[in-house]
Formats: C-alpha cells, structure tokens, sequence
C-alpha cells in the first residue's frame, strides 16, 4: 500500500472520529468527498436523480448517526459503499414504479470529430443498457469493480457475502454483458 493512499485512509478515519464527537465541518468533509462517489455509483443502479439523491441523503445520515460504531475494521469506504449497497436494494425493491430512462447527454468540445463523438456516446448508451438488464447483485457488483476499482473483498463486505459469491456475479455479469455487446463492439466499415 503506497503512503499516499495510506494518509488518506487514515484521514478518513479520523475524520469519521472527529464526527462520533460531533464535529459538523468533519461531517461536511465527508459529505463532500462521498456524495459524487455515491451518486455515480447510484446512478448506474437507480437511475432516477430522486431517488440517487434521498438514498445519498439517507446514506451519509447513517454516517453522521452512527460514526461512532465504525471500527476500523475496514477502510472507511467501504463502510459508507456497503451502507449506501444496502439502502439502494432497500429503496429498489420498495419500489413500484418504473424507473426513469438515462437522458442523453450532448457536448459541443468535439465538434471537429462529430463521427467519433457519435461512436462514442452510442457505445456508452449500449454499455449502459446492457448493465442495466444485469441482476441487482451482478450490477452493484460490476460497478464496484470497474467504476469504482474496488478489489473482491471490499466488495464482499459491502455486500455481506463471500468473496467467491463476488466472483462468480461478476464472472457471470461479464459473461452476459459480452452477449449483449457482442454486435456493438463489432468494427463497422
């Protein structure tokens, strides 16, 4: 582990410390610095802007009520990711409405190469929806791993299963996402 990744595990820790005692500017520290990081990770299982941000919300009020229960027992991610895992199946299944559909997404600074822009955006369209038809389990852990560069055992605890369980969702999320992207990822004339 480099000394870079080690100083910051170690603020978060105390800065997850500093809010058990009570400390607001720890906790808007923190609020800051998760609040992107679970809404990308969010986005992807959700996609509704509301429900992203009540389960954000909920997420670090867990944080803010319960800091004093962190251990130390794992890097303080992991934590906060498993706390917004489980509040995102909770909100999902409690769900009875369909959920809104991505909104496509234009930007100008490729004007030059509008062929490629287009390429690119509808290769990240089919990335997206086929991860989207992945099972609950197999996305959350997909997105962990390729969007977040989570390791199978962080993973696993987020998740609260074995670490071979992680493995074989993702053997199987890659498997059927290579199906669905099969004639996406052909090379057109």
């Amino acid at each position: 582990m480099d000394g870079k990744y080690e100083g910051a595990a170690e603020n978060e820790a105390s800065l997850v410390g500093r809010v058990a005692a009570g400390d607001r500017r720890a906790f808007e520290t923190l609020y800051r610095a998760y609040f992107p990081r679970l809404a990308r990770f969010l986005q992807r299982m959700t996609r509704s802007v509301p429900l992203i941000e009540e389960i954000v919300n909920d997420t670090l009020l867990v944080v803010w009520q319960k800091a004093a229960t962190f251990d130390g027992s794992c890097k303080v991610s992991t934590w906060v990711f498993a706390i917004a895992y489980r509040k995102a199946c909770k909100a999902l299944h409690a769900l009875d409405e369909p959920l809104d559909a991505p909104a496509d997404e234009c930007a100008a600074d490729d004007a030059g190469r509008p062929d490629w822009r287009f390429e690119q955006q509808r290769l990240a369209h089919a990335v997206d929806a086929a991860v989207a038809t992945l099972p609950l389990a197999q996305r959350a852990a997909f997105q962990l791993t390729f969007y977040h560069d989570m390791g199978y055992a962080e993973i696993a605890e987020i998740m609260e299963c074995p670490v071979n369980t992680v493995k074989t969702r993702l053997f199987h999320a890659r498997r059927r996402l290579a199906t669905l992207l099969e004639d996406q990822l052909e090379v057109r004339p």
